[in-house]
């Protein structure tokens, strides 16, 4: 990249130090046209300008896409890596120890963790194939999203800390059209980020409910570190991730919020992000005609 950036300087240079020589050899052979040369390479000079701009932007994208893809393979290689030798381990365990029923329920349950982070990986993939494909359409139905809501809350807080305190308070019986399997998908990335980026054992709060206006809310606050102004209108970008790639340390494909924002536009439906107080963030979506 910095060398096709050093060629595109030289290049640059060069055009313009040409357009120059060129406008005063003109001038020099035709003075009296001076004003019509002057301003016709003016003009073009600016266009020239403009040009070589825009074509940098593309280039600097361009980059930072593939950079971000690349980040995006190495992420997947590690999420798909590490609970599958973490499966292995365990199961290679169970076969060639004794162990005892409780030993062997808890190693268990912790490989049905690693294979439930596998096929939530698997879904976000898969899912954000079929958005990308203009011929997709999301699937709708009738379906209690309370009982959505709540299922995600329980197994997500099965896998948290034991002292993790995942808060519901969810409106009965609350029932929206839409696609079952692509509303769970938002419900568990947005309630599984804020676990992830919360310290050790903190509360999460998870509201659903009607507002003033008539208007479905499904809200999820964390009291994480929080995102910064400046990175919130970009978090919702597929691949993009919060921080700094070198120094991150919380794992990712940077699909999710990406999917999440998708499938709401493809149901009418919105979502912001606020600073949560004392901090944190609360992610709040409004669903307008939720029941049609």
């Amino acid at each position: 990249m910095k060398r096709a950036l050093v060629l595109f300087y030289f290049l640059v240079f060069y055009a313009v130090m040409q357009l120059g020589w060129w406008g005063y050899l003109l001038v020099s052979y035709e003075p009296e046209r001076r004003g019509m040369i002057i301003g016709e390479g003016i003009f073009f000079l600016l266009i020239f300008i403009w040009g070589a701009m825009r074509l940098k932007k593309l280039f600097s994208r361009e980059h930072k896409q593939q950079q971000q893809q690349q980040n995006f393979l190495l992420s997947v290689t590690h999420e798909l890596k590490s609970p599958l030798a973490s499966v292995k381990l365990y199961i290679q365990t169970i076969l060639k120890r004794d162990l005892d029923r409780e030993q062997q329920k808890m190693f268990l349950t912790n490989s049905l963790k690693d294979i439930e982070r596998l096929d939530d990986l698997v879904e976000n993939v898969l899912l954000t194939t079929k958005l990308e494909s203009r011929s997709f359409n999301l699937p709708k139905e009738d379906f209690n999203f309370t009982e959505v809501v709540n299922s995600v809350v329980d197994r997500l807080q099965k896998n948290a800390c034991s002292s993790q305190v995942i808060k519901p308070e969810l409106e009965e019986n609350v029932v929206i059209h839409a696609d079952k399997f692509a509303i769970t998908n938002v419900v568990n990335n947005l309630v599984e980020n804020a676990i992830k980026y919360s310290p050790p054992c903190a509360s999460v709060l998870v509201q659903l409910r009607k507002n003033d206006f008539g208007k479905l809310q499904f809200s999820v606050a964390d009291h994480g570190q929080g995102i910064p102004d400046e990175e919130k209108k970009n978090i919702f970008n597929k691949f993009y991730r919060v921080g700094n790639e070198s120094t991150r340390k919380t794992k990712g494909t940077g699909l999710g919020l990406y999917i999440v924002k998708t499938v709401l536009q493809k149901h009418n439906a919105s979502i912001k992000v606020k600073d949560n107080t004392p901090s944190g963030s609360i992610f709040e979506v409004t669903f307008d005609n939720y029941a049609s």
